[in-house]
């Protein structure tokens, strides 16, 4: 079965969802039985949008892609750096 990729909104609305079922009174279990995603993914998601707010995870989405390519920006200057000194010693 291929993977569905839910982006930050769905996975809000998801949880909200869940939550007003669970305060009916219904299971978890069944609750994402229902929305077709497994309880492991309710509590990963939980844990990573529990009290976001739709703009927040807009916001939290951009910074992670900024953060991902500053990663590589850094990377990519420590490796330059890194052949300059093996230059400038001249074991090349």
């Amino acid at each position: 079965m291929p993977r569905k990729k839910h982006n930050a909104e769905q996975i809000i609305s998801i949880l909200r969802q869940v939550e007003v079922e669970q305060a009916k009174g219904r299971s978890v279990e069944e609750i994402c039985r229902e929305v077709q995603i497994t309880s492991f993914t309710y509590y990963r998601w939980r844990k990573m949008y529990g009290g976001l707010k739709m703009d927040q995870a807009k916001k939290l989405k951009d910074l992670e892609r900024e953060n991902a390519q500053l990663k590589k920006v850094v990377a990519d200057l420590v490796l330059d750096k890194a052949i300059l000194k093996e230059l400038a010693r001249g074991n090349f």
